[in-house]
């Protein structure tokens, strides 16, 4: 399956482990080096993704993504951990 960046931001992010609806990707982290997606960032649950300062993102490191689906993208997650700063 190709999935572009626009297609994965149309897409709901559920946490398996409480079926939690986390809510839509915002951003991509990547390892440049290695040229892979090393994560997932989303706004925090009830913050507005266009008022979303760094602080209030989650991020769902790549290994926990389960599936990407056509409506969700499925992660297992018992805690959700905030983006790496940015330099």
């Amino acid at each position: 399956m190709v999935c572009g960046f626009c297609a994965l931001r149309e897409k709901d992010v559920i946490n398996l482990r409480d079926g939690r609806n986390l809510g839509c990707v915002i951003d991509l982290e990547f390892d440049f080096p290695a040229g892979r997606v090393t994560g997932l960032v989303l706004p925090q649950p009830g913050k507005s993704a266009l008022f979303s300062s760094s602080k209030n993102r989650l991020y769902i490191p790549w290994d926990r993504v389960e599936k990407i689906g056509d409506d969700a993208i499925l992660v297992r997650c018992a805690d959700i951990i905030p983006p790496a700063k940015t330099k």
